[in-house]
C-alpha cells in the first residue's frame, strides 16, 4: 500500500450530471420513507404536513444557493471544512470535519447499511433471526447476526468500489440513483392510476399561522434531516469539472428535483392512508404500498427501498473521505489520510478510515444513540457556514465571484433563521442533545490543539536542523 499511495492531487473527473446525481443520492435516503408518520402525528393535518415538507425544501434550497457561491469561490475537496476554514480559521474548519467524521458520515453509513440489510433480508422468503451477542455489564457491546454481517459486507464492497476509481464509483452511483428515481416516479404514477387510495384523506383546513407553532417547528426537525445531503457536491469541489459553474448548478438542480420527489411521495402517502392510520407509523412507505396495491407488494417494496438505500450509502462513502483528506492536507489531521492512491487517484486511507469506523458502529450498535444525541450539530455547522458567507461578502468584497447567491441577502437570512429555529426546538424538546453535541465539539477542540502542538514541534525541529 505504501508504494501505491502518495501525495498526488485529486483529479477533476466529475461532470455536471454526476454532481447533480450525487446531490440527489445523498438526500433521498431512509428519511423520506420513515419520517412522515411522525410528522403527521405531530401536526394532525395532511395539508399542513405538505406545507412543512415545502418549507423544509425551501430552507434546503436556500442553503444550496449559498453553498453554490462558496463552492465556486473555493473549488476544493472538503466542503464545509474548507468554507469554515476560510471564514473563521482552521479551528472552526477542523471542528466541522471532526463532526463530519463521526456524525456526518460514519454513523449514517452504519445506520444506512443496517437499514439496507434489514429491508433486503425482509424481502426474502427465509427467516434470518439468529444472532450472537457479547454482553458487558448488562450491555451488548458486540452483535453478530445475518443483518450485521450483510451490513458490514455492503460497507466493504462499496468502499472498495470508491477506492478503485472515481470513474467506477460515479458510474455505480449514477446507476443506483437513476434506478431509485425511476422507482419513486413509478410508485407515484402507479399509485395515482392503479392504487386504491382516497382524495378524502386530504381534507382539513390549511392555516398559515400553524407555521409558527411549536409542533410545526418540531416536525421541521424531521424534515430537515430528510433533506440533509443537499450540500454533497461541495465536498468534491476538487474533482468537479468547471467547478465555478457546475457546483452551484448541481446543488440547485439536485435540491429542486428532490423537493419535487418528496412532495410527490408525501401526496401518495396521504392518498394511500388516512391521517389516523399514518400517524406514528415508522414504515410509512411500506404501509402506503400495501394500502394501494395489496399485501403482496410489501416484499417488493422492501427490496426496492433496499436498493434505494444502497444509493445514499454509496454517496456518503464517496463524499465523506474528501473532508478528512482536506484536513490532513492542512496538517490538522493525521498526514496519512491526505495521501492519494497513485494508480486509482482516490483518497484510499480516508476511505478505509471511514469504513472502519462505520463497521465498528455496525457491530456495536452504537450509531443509534450517536445520531439521536448529536444530530443537531450538523444544522449548527451548516448555519455557521452560511454566516461565514455573509462575513466573506464583507471581508473579501473585492474577491472575484463567478457566481453570487440568488436573492442575497434574503436567501442566507432565511437559511440562518430557519436553522436557528430548528436548533432551538431541538434543544428545547431534548435538552440532552446540546450536552452531547457540546461534548463532541469539545473533544474536537482537544484533538485540534494536539495537532497544532505537534505541527509547531515539527516546525521547530525542522528549523533547528536547518540552523
Amino acid at each position: 500500500m505504501k508504494n501505491k499511495l502518495n501525495n498526488n492531487e485529486l483529479k477533476r473527473e466529475i461532470g455536471f450530471f454526476s454532481a447533480t446525481i450525487l446531490v440527489v443520492a445523498n438526500m433521498v435516503g431512509t428519511g423520506i420513507f420513515t419520517t412522515s408518520g411522525f410528522i403527521i402525528e405531530e401536526l394532525g393535518n395532511a395539508q399542513i404536513m405538505l406545507l412543512c415538507w415545502l418549507v423544509g425544501g425551501i430552507f434546503a434550497l436556500c442553503g444550496a444557493l449559498c453553498y453554490g457561491e462558496l463552492g465556486a469561490m473555493f473549488p476544493r475537496a472538503g466542503g464545509e471544512y474548507v468554507f469554515l476554514r476560510e471564514s473563521f480559521g482552521k479551528c472552526m474548519g477542523f471542528l466541522s470535519g471532526w463532526v463530519s467524521l463521526i456524525v456526518g458520515f460514519s454513523a449514517p453509513i452504519a445506520a444506512a447499511s443496517i437499514a439496507c440489510a434489514t429491508y433486503f433480508l425482509s424481502a426474502l422468503p427465509a427467516s434470518f433471526a439468529a444472532q450472537f451477542t457479547a454482553p458487558f455489564l448488562a450491555v451488548n457491546v458486540l452483535t453478530i447476526s445475518p443483518i450485521t454481517i450483510l451490513a458490514v459486507t455492503i460497507i466493504i464492497i462499496f468502499s472498495l468500489i470508491h477506492y478503485h476509481s472515481l470513474f467506477l464509483g460515479t458510474r455505480v452511483q449514477n446507476g443506483l440513483t437513476i434506478f431509485k428515481i425511476g422507482l419513486i416516479i413509478l410508485f407515484v404514477i402507479a399509485g395515482m392510476c392503479l392504487g386504491k387510495g382516497s382524495t378524502g384523506n386530504f381534507a382539513g383546513t390549511l392555516s398559515v399561522s400553524s407555521m409558527f407553532q411549536e409542533k410545526f417547528a418540531i416536525s421541521l426537525i424531521f424534515v430537515s434531516f430528510a433533506y440533509s445531503g443537499w450540500n454533497a457536491a461541495a465536498y468534491l469541489g476538487g474533482e468537479i469539472k468547471k467547478p465555478s459553474r457546475n457546483i452551484p448548478l448541481a446543488l440547485f438542480s439536485g435540491t429542486i428535483l428532490v423537493i419535487c420527489l418528496y412532495l410527490l411521495l408525501n401526496v401518495m402517502y396521504i392518498y394511500a392512508l388516512p391521517v389516523k392510520q399514518m400517524s406514528g407509523i415508522l414504515e410509512v412507505g411500506t404501509k402506503s404500498a400495501i394500502s394501494l396495491f395489496g399485501s403482496d407488494m410489501s416484499k417488493y417494496f422492501s427490496g426496492a427501498i433496499a436498493i434505494g438505500i444502497l444509493s445514499v450509502l454509496s454517496a456518503m462513502i464517496m463524499t465523506g473521505p474528501r473532508v478528512y483528506y482536506a484536513m490532513a492536507k492542512d496538517a490538522v489531521f493525521f498526514q496519512v489520510f491526505g495521501r492519494v492512491s497513485k494508480f486509482h487517484k482516490t483518497p484510499g486511507y480516508s476511505i478505509f478510515l471511514q469504513a472502519g469506523i462505520a463497521i465498528i458502529m455496525v457491530v456495536t450498535a452504537s450509531f443509534g444513540k450517536l445520531l439521536f444525541y448529536i444530530g443537531f450539530t450538523l444544522s449548527l455547522f451548516a448555519m455557521m457556514t452560511v454566516v461565514g458567507l455573509v462575513g466573506l461578502r464583507i471581508k473579501k468584497a473585492s474577491f472575484e465571484r463567478s457566481y453570487k447567491t440568488f436573492g442575497y441577502p434574503i436567501t442566507p437570512i432565511l437559511f440562518i433563521v430557519g436553522n436557528l429555529w430548528i436548533i432551538y426546538f431541538s434543544i428545547k424538546s431534548k435538552p440532552i442533545v446540546s450536552l452531547f453535541g457540546l461534548g463532541t465539539i469539545a473533544s474536537g477542540i482537544l484533538f485540534y490543539v494536539r495537532f497544532r502542538r505537534r505541527n509547531k514541534y515539527i516546525e521547530s525541529e525542522d528549523m533547528n536542523a536547518y540552523l
